[in-house]
């Protein structure tokens, strides 16, 4: 079976098989399941099961705490490393999200900001300089304008 196909958080390995595969004793592990480091999966009937994700989270805590690192250091860095395995996840789902609504609207305006920051709508075809600055954008809150005749903005007298 190809190692790529293997699913890392998949709870199937029991406690000692688990403490086997960290090269710890199974005390150790509910130890940890008690001090919520690494907390296993548990079967209706109460059983821990632990994920290959697990284990190499248990050799983690082994290597740091060898190396002078407190417990609750260590479950801070676990807590920190789960979050960024998510937020990677989000991303690359984001990613296909926008090539799938992209490739499914090929004929979609585009937009771009101006140097202001307002939102520039580009004729097809048209080229931007790239920039790699990142921008937060927050909707404006809408505000009906008057128009002449030819639908044309009326300038606000109060507006500079």
């Amino acid at each position: 079976m190809p190692e790529e196909n293997i699913d890392e958080d998949a709870p199937i390995l029991a406690i000692a098989v688990a403490a086997e595969l960290a090269g710890m004793h199974p005390q150790t592990l509910r130890q940890y399941d008690r001090l919520g480091l690494v907390v296993p999966a548990r079967t209706q009937g109460g059983s821990r099961r632990y994920s290959l994700r697990h284990v190499a989270q248990l050799r983690e805590v082994a290597r740091l705490s060898v190396g002078g690192m407190s417990l609750p250091a260590i479950a801070r860095i676990l807590d920190l490393e789960d979050q960024v395995r998510t937020l990677r996840r989000q991303v690359v789902e984001l990613e296909q999200r926008l090539r799938a609504e992209t490739s499914q609207r090929p004929g979609a305006r585009v937009f771009a900001a101006g140097a202001s920051g307002a939102v520039v709508t580009l004729r097809r075809g048209t080229r931007v300089r790239r920039a790699t600055d990142v921008v937060l954008w927050r909707p404006r809150q809408w505000v009906e304008v008057d128009v002449d005749e030819d639908d044309e903005p009326l300038r606000d007298p109060d507006r500079p």
